[in-house]
């Protein structure tokens, strides 16, 4: 009988030890500025808790590998079954998503316990995977790692919406040193020509780089010749807009986001505070400008910085404002390395004007993971880049962010486009 290689030691699994120490401790170090109150928060039905983060991150290693390809695993706790299930409808019943900040128990030191016991034992498969096994866990490993950076993300964003209900306006964290200003003022936008044609799209990369089903196949589209802006739009340029009463002109809203304006009074985008806000003058800020609250907390809106935390909806009425339009996801990917363009990642993730839709041939990921993506391919609008929550190494030019058209409690704001 011939034994089966054992791999501990191979490069491949030291490598992905490392990998997975570190995605998962940093999700404990976003969390260690917060509360025990703050981490149990949930300030909307769209958000979560960060003890619900970090329990659901690790149902997800529990699941989809422990209990499948550990023989006689035992769980932690058989009800965390209920409570941390996300979407998986395949897997049972789960606990209403909008009840999760209702969670008081498990405790947060027994969802680092939790966490603890699952991540001793990843390790220890890994460590004991023969050549078959590796096969097999391989993968679902790198992708709860990458599904575990999705929720890294969505720790910032959710805890952000949750301290900006406090009229205190806590930051998020307190950084030891003043961030410092960026300029007043950016140079005009510049057109970057692209001269369209059949061009090929999406991940069909085979050096075992990580995509998502839904960045595959890879397959050519046809696109006219159109102009891309170098840059983002910036918070002085969108103060414009709301100064000339765009949030109270109809003809640059789409129909429904003008329905939403309305039934929600939104004049401004999401965390900015008008001069009369009376939160600036219990913090002892100056009456006479735009402020707006963030991770840091709330300082003077910097009119160079990439405005943040649009719709899609306010994102097509200022293109619209602007005389042009939002590009579609394909032109932004096209346009990715073009010589002069900036900023198309690491600030704000960018609306498209394209539909969350299968590519042609898009096949889900095989079992109970099929569920990732696909289920979700209505409705919805495509993202690109990514921003300033979003970790290291989570970034690529295929990458397919999706959310409601009426989401703005993320980090999004907008490139410009036009036909040529």
């Amino acid at each position: 009988m011939v034994i089966p290689e054992l791999m501990s030691h191979s490069p491949d699994i030291q490598m992905l030890r490392t990998r997975y120490r570190e995605v998962r401790e940093y999700s404990l170090t976003l969390a260690t500025p917060l509360s025990e109150e703050d981490q149990c928060i949930q300030s909307m039905t769209d958000t979560s808790p960060t003890k619900w983060h970090l329990a659901h991150t690790t149902w997800f290693f529990e699941t989809m590998l422990l209990k499948r390809h550990v023989r006689g695993y035992q769980a932690f706790n058989p009800r965390f079954e209920y409570l941390f299930n996300s979407y998986y409808d395949a897997l049972g019943p789960r606990h209403p998503r909008s009840q999760r900040g209702l969670l008081t128990r498990p405790a947060l030191h027994e969802v680092h316990a939790y966490r603890l016991y699952v991540d001793i034992a990843v390790l220890n498969l890994m460590s004991n995977a023969n050549t078959e096994l590796w096969a097999e866990i391989e993968p679902i490993i790198t992708l709860g790692l990458q599904h575990e950076q999705q929720h890294q993300e969505l720790i910032l964003t959710d805890i952000l919406h949750a301290l900006s209900c406090n009229p205190l306006l806590p930051a998020y964290r307190i950084k030891p040193e003043p961030v410092p200003s960026q300029a007043t003022q950016v140079g005009p936008i510049r057109w970057i020509d692209q001269p369209g044609g059949v061009i090929e799209v999406g991940c069909g990369a085979t050096d075992g780089s990580f995509a998502f089903d839904n960045e595959k196949p890879r397959h050519p589209v046809f696109l006219g010749p159109y102009a891309i802006s170098d840059r983002l739009v910036t918070c002085g340029e969108f103060a414009q807009f709301i100064a000339d009463d765009g949030y109270l002109r109809p003809e640059f809203w789409l129909s429904d986001g003008w329905a939403i304006l309305q039934a929600n009074d939104w004049r401004h985008p999401a965390y900015w505070l008008p001069a009369d806000d009376p939160r600036l003058h219990d913090l002892g800020e100056s009456p006479h400008e735009w402020h707006v609250y963030g991770l840091d907390g709330t300082r003077p809106l910097e009119h160079a910085a990439a405005v943040s935390h649009l719709s899609f909806y306010e994102a097509a009425a200022y293109a619209q404002w602007a005389g042009a339009r939002l590009p579609t996801e394909f032109e932004w990917e096209a346009a990715f390395v073009a010589p002069g363009i900036s900023q198309m990642t690491g600030h704000v993730w960018q609306w498209t004007r394209s539909s969350y839709d299968p590519y042609p041939g898009f096949k889900p990921l095989d079992g109970v993971a099929s569920e990732y993506n696909g289920k979700f391919m209505v409705g919805q609008l495509v993202l690109r880049g990514s921003s300033v929550a979003t970790p290291a190494g989570h970034t690529r030019s295929t990458y397919r962010n999706f959310f409601p058209p009426s989401a703005r409690w993320q980090f999004s704001g907008l490139r410009l486009a036009r036909d040529i």
